[in-house]
């Protein structure tokens, strides 16, 4: 299958702490460069787990945009859009437990623009994967509205994850919950923050609940989590789900979120 994704490809700080964090003085830590960003994330596991992948979204014409599309080229990821600007780059800290608060600066890609999407970019495409990141502000917005009209004329499916209760509060969980209703993905993947910031799950969609430790609810099947000896870094470890459930259903996301916890970064190793 040839799974799409739209939103963000970002350059990936990954601090992971050694110890609490020393507030005006030094905190030992283990720090990586890499690609992240949720859409990129999805394909790149979507890859891993042998699907076909195809990024969509605007990336930097600087060396981060340059090394993350490499990183992205390098797992068997198409890219297309637009290449200009300054890339985006998120700081990830991630603590001593393995849990993660993320600092965005989300560069050009919410500027990814409705007359920049090129139709045969989905030719071939079995599913649309849509990071909310790409629902909370124009034109990223409008160009999200675009694809999906695309993919509905080519028959494939659309999803749609959340991706932040902070972003869904900042951009009006009542706007951000009407487009989807306008949009109607088939499915949608949330958080517990996630989806009280949204008010509730739609109606006629799929819903597929993400608690962390305490497994998934996959439209009402409640399974647990793969155990890990060890959780050494909790980013991407929703959208490895997702793109596992995209790719084979509840049993392959649970594997894949249990493989990527246990990594630091949100990539496939």
């Amino acid at each position: 299958m040839l799974v799409c994704t739209l939103g963000d490809v970002t350059l990936d700080v990954s601090v992971r702490l050694r110890g609490p964090l020393a507030a005006g003085a030094d905190t030992d830590a283990e720090i990586r460069l890499a690609a992240g960003g949720q859409a990129a994330n999805v394909a790149a596991w979507a890859a891993s787990l042998g699907a076909d992948a195809r990024f969509v979204g605007k990336r930097g014409a600087d060396r981060s945009g340059a090394f993350v599309a490499a990183e992205l080229e390098a797992r068997r990821v198409a890219l297309v859009g637009p290449v200009s600007g300054r890339n985006a780059v998120v700081c990830v800290l991630v603590s001593p437990s393995g849990e993660r608060s993320m600092a965005p600066d989300r560069g050009v890609a919410p500027e990814l623009e409705a007359n920049d999407v090129v139709p045969d970019w989905f030719d071939g495409c079995d599913h649309l994967f849509v990071s909310g990141y790409a629902l909370f502000r124009d034109p990223v917005r409008t160009a999200a509205r675009r694809a999906v009209a695309l993919v509905r004329e080519r028959g494939a499916s659309v999803s749609v994850d959340l991706a932040s209760w902070s972003g869904l509060q900042a951009a009006g969980a009542e706007e951000v919950r009407a487009l989807l209703v306008e949009l109607r993905p088939n499915v949608v993947f949330a958080n517990e923050d996630e989806e009280r910031s949204l008010g509730g799950p739609l109606a006629d969609t799929v819903w597929i609940l993400k608690r962390g430790a305490r497994g998934c609810s996959f439209d009402g099947d409640e399974r647990p989590i793969v155990p890990v000896e060890r959780v050494v870094d909790s980013t991407g470890a929703g959208d490895a789900l997702a793109a596992g459930w995209l790719v084979g259903g509840p049993d392959l996301a649970l594997e894949a979120a249990a493989r990527c916890v246990q990594h630091q970064g949100s990539m496939p190793p």
